[in-house]
């Protein structure tokens, strides 16, 4: 619990040195949005089943969150924060998030202060349900709000559902154009975060291994002094965060990612 306490808080400070350099360490400044603006807004984005919320890069914080997040991921609208948002992707696809926002940090940093506001960022990942289940998220973002040195203060953040669209867990990254300026599509994520090779518990990984023997979860609890609910919970933990289906397939993955 507390080795991922600490990969949460390092997963977060990396995330917030990113949006900071994207702000250009500018001071934060009201919202004053105009109506035009969010007219513009409703015919950029993809329709689907989809919440959406305002992000401030020089805070790190979500400021307001729309009320369909509770259809999608079934959290109200005040639960969510950058950090919960943080510990729901998955494992697999945090590295990549991070990433991702690297790029796209440094593709801004170089723009003219005219063109902030003429990109959409679009990338996908895995996020987790309040029932545990892990669905797939098409995340678009455009900028808001800017001051007069081409510094992001607010993005608008839309997340729409997506996994009955992709099966696949590749992530894509594109900057896409608006107004005649040109697209990127499945750029190269700048490497700022390295997979964690701590993805397991030194438990769970003794659990694994047992598996990978052929034990079962009575003779797992046997030799490892606990109780089977307790191995029980231990392969329920092992599956939602391979997001894998079953044994086999968890035996599989282990051996192609190295884990074991």
């Amino acid at each position: 619990m507390e080795e991922n306490a600490q990969n949460e808080v390092v997963i977060f400070d990396t995330a917030k040195k990113i949006w900071t350099q994207v702000s250009k360490n500018g001071k934060d400044i009201d919202p004053n949005f105009e109506l035009e603006v969010h007219k513009k807004l409703l015919k950029i984005f993809q329709i689907g089943e989809q919440y959406h919320f305002i992000f401030n890069c020089t805070t790190s914080k979500i400021e307001f969150v729309h009320q369909d997040i509770v259809n999608i991921l079934g959290y109200q609208p005040d639960e969510f924060s950058i950090n919960l948002m943080l510990e729901l992707i998955h494992p697999e696809d945090i590295n990549n998030f991070i990433n991702s926002e690297n790029t796209v940090t440094k593709f801004f940093i170089q723009l003219p202060p005219e063109k902030i506001l003429k990109y959409k960022v679009s990338y996908d990942f895995r996020i987790k349900k309040t029932n545990g289940e892990y669905i797939r998220i098409l995340q678009q973002v455009v900028t808001i709000q800017t001051d007069d040195m081409g510094s992001v203060i607010r993005t608008l953040v839309i997340h729409t559902d997506i996994s009955h669209l992709k099966k696949t867990k590749e992530m894509s990254l594109s900057l896409i154009g608006l107004d005649g300026e040109p697209s990127y599509y499945d750029v190269e994520m700048s490497s700022v975060f390295k997979p964690s090779k701590d993805l397991f518990t030194k438990r769970e990984k003794e659990v694994i291994k047992l598996i990978i023997d052929g034990k079962n979860s009575f003779e797992i609890a046997d030799l490892l002094c606990i109780s089977k609910h307790t191995v029980d919970s231990h392969r329920k933990n092992i599956l939602n965060k391979t997001n894998c289906t079953n044994t086999s397939e968890l035996i599989s993955k282990s051996f192609q990612n190295g884990w074991i």
